[in-house]
């Protein structure tokens, strides 16, 4: 006898991306309202190390508006410090302590977690959240300009392993994202310019209009003027939101058009140890696919121009000694392999606008590299 049956349902996923400012100020009840379940909701944080070095009195703020707010929820226990960067991903013991804390505490499915830090620290957290009880309600609270624009505002969690960046991972989202700008003017700059990237990268592949404003506005944002990197976190944000609602946002396929630039970067990434920030090795691999782009003939001298001074106007470097040799070559299949299928990359068919290749010249690649070392060298003798 062979008998068959199908399941086929659809889960929608619905929650909010706030921008705010004081948002442990006891005068604004956005936070405690996300945590109220209508029963006294229970709360765990989990911060940045980073973040408070900065913000020294961030524990006792947290403490202080807790007790303003406990009708609504309370702090199952004092907030767990973690290393802030590629260390939190690195070492499995940080989001063991994370799965740990559900257990002594008591922290279930009706309880939430809040993570507030840099990208790295909320990628984490969220993988822990989402392991422990089959999912705890994440509530990010992102403290960069990268994980305010790109990361924190999607769907996806993961710690490094087997020296492979987010080897580890789910597919969660989260239950709330609050982002707050006043984290921002602690950032120093590497920090600062680092997420500006992504906005490149999604201008460049999405939205010809958006690269214009960020050539326009390039010297505001690179002098730290915090109204147009407002204005870039919101509207990059909004164009991940909307990429995400789309047809593919778990990534069952092999189409990433979101990873322009990035299967160099996360090479980078590793090889240099991550000495190199995410953003950096994002502009880098932007301009590496962009100059490739070139040599392929999808896009012209021009335009390859624009793309190469926007990235040297916002500081940073075109070139890094770790692109040169092979073993930048091997990213390719670690990309491919991360994907699961067949090798997919988004490269230029002009100025806001992607097309995705299935191959590529390992020559051109190499050949893209040196391009890349002239350009740097080049800036150099001009500054």
């Amino acid at each position: 006898m062979k008998r068959r049956i199908e399941q086929s349902f659809a889960v929608p996923y619905t929650y909010p991306v706030i921008f705010s400012e004081n948002i442990f100020n006891v005068g604004d009840p956005t936070l405690a309202e996300l945590l109220d379940n209508g029963k006294g909701g229970k709360a765990y944080f989990v911060i940045d190390s980073g973040v408070l070095e900065k913000h020294p009195g961030l524990v006792d703020q947290i403490k202080s508006y807790a007790d303003a707010y406990q009708a609504q929820f309370k702090l199952c226990a004092e907030p767990l410090i973690v290393p802030g960067g590629e260390a939190s991903k690195n070492d499995p013991q940080y989001y063991e302590k994370v799965v740990e804390a559900t257990h002594l505490y008591g922290i279930d499915r009706h309880s939430y977690i809040v993570a507030v830090g840099g990208g790295a620290v909320l990628d984490m957290v969220g993988f822990a959240a989402a392991i422990s009880h089959r999912g705890i309600r994440l509530i990010r609270i992102p403290t960069t300009v990268l994980s305010q624009n790109d990361s924190a505002v999607g769907v996806k969690n993961g710690i490094n392993s087997f020296g492979k960046k987010n080897y580890l991972g789910t597919f969660a989202p989260p239950y709330a994202v609050l982002n707050d700008f006043n984290f921002l003017k602690t950032l120093d700059n590497r920090d600062w310019r680092s997420g500006i990237s992504e906005a490149i990268k999604v201008a460049l592949i999405k939205d010809v209009d958006f690269f214009e404003w960020i050539e326009e506005n390039a010297s505001a944002l690179a002098n730290r003027e915090m109204e147009p990197m407002q204005e870039l976190i919101v509207r990059c944000a909004q164009m991940h939101l909307d990429h995400i609602a789309g047809k593919d946002p778990f990534e069952m396929g092999s189409s990433r058009p979101l990873d322009f630039g990035h299967w160099a970067a996360h090479k980078m990434e590793h090889l240099s140890g991550y000495e190199i920030r995410h953003g950096e090795a994002v502009s880098i691999g932007i301009a590496l696919d962009s100059t490739y782009s070139f040599l392929k003939g999808m896009i012209t001298s021009a335009e390859l121009d624009r793309i190469i001074a926007v990235i040297s106007s916002l500081g940073f470097q075109l070139y890094h000694p770790v692109l040169s040799g092979e073993m930048l070559l091997k990213g390719l299949e670690e990309f491919r392999e991360h994907l699961g299928g067949q090798l997919t990359i988004m490269l230029l068919a002009k100025l806001g606008k992607g097309q995705e290749v299935h191959e590529m010249d390992q020559k051109l690649i190499l050949e893209a590299v040196e391009k890349l070392k002239s350009f740097q060298s080049h800036r150099l003798i001009a500054n």
